[in-house]
This record gives structure tokens, C-alpha cells and sequence, in this order.
């Protein structure tokens, strides 16, 4: 079987198009890899209890679309990982403790809305306990 000129031309192209899609898929995997917000683990691959996993469930529900747990860049608001790690809330300079950031969780503040209405107080306190595994 002989290949004409048009057939070396499409077997470069194909050779063309299969390098580039390799070089989209490294540049993928290195901007993954880059990235500082961890894969989603499981409950039981952080190590949460009961009460932890019910305060995830809430946060994923009612903070997750403007609050970053993992990852250090916030969304509309400020990223709550490691918020009680420091002595104080990034974005008010208030004292990170349970009694502050249910204070803000209930009533909200600056642009957050007040959670107060739509959770009772064990979910607050469920909250707090996923916040501190942060």
C-alpha cells in the first residue's frame, strides 16, 4: 500500500494533536498539584466524631460557599482553616474562641448573614466542634 503526501500530513497532525493534549495534562496535573485545598477526605480519613461529622455537614450546608475550610484563600469571606490556631479572628482582630465565632455565627457581621434564625444551639455547637478540627 503506498501513502501519499496527504497521509504523512494527517499522521503529523494526529502526532501534533497527541503532544499537545500531553502537554495540557502536565500542565493539569501541575496546577493540581500546586494547589494549597487538599482532595475532599471522608469523615473517618480526618478522624471526626459524631459531632464533628454533624458540625461538616452544617458547614458544608450553610458556609462552604464563602468560607474555604482547607485552603488558605478565602472566598467572599475569610478562610476558616486553622482559625482557632491563631489568638485572633483574621478579618475583626475578636478573640478566636467558641463564644466569639458563635457570636458571629448567630448574628452575623459585616457582610456575613446571621445563622442565629436557621440553626439552633447544638448545631452551633456542632459547628465549633468541625471548626476546631480545622
Amino acid at each position: 500500500m503506498k501513502l501519499g503526501v496527504g497521509s504523512l500530513n494527517l499522521k503529523s497532525k494526529i502526532s501534533n494533536l497527541k503532544s499537545a493534549l500531553s502537554l495540557c495534562a502536565l500542565v493539569v496535573t501541575l496546577f493540581l498539584l500546586a494547589c494549597d485545598t487538599e482532595l475532599r477526605k471522608s469523615d473517618a480519613e480526618l478522624g471526626l466524631n459524631p459531632q464533628q461529622a454533624a458540625g461538616r455537614r452544617i458547614y458544608d450546608q450553610s458556609c462552604d460557599r464563602c468560607h474555604a475550610p482547607y485552603s488558605s484563600r478565602g472566598r467572599k469571606g475569610p478562610s476558616m482553616k486553622g482559625v482557632f490556631r491563631k489568638p485572633f479572628l483574621s478579618e475583626s482582630g475578636l478573640p478566636a474562641n467558641n463564644d466569639r465565632v458563635a457570636e458571629i455565627v448567630r448574628y452575623g457581621r459585616n457582610n456575613m448573614p446571621a445563622f442565629g434564625p436557621v440553626l439552633n444551639q447544638q448545631q452551633v455547637e456542632d459547628l465549633l466542634a468541625y471548626l476546631h478540627t480545622l
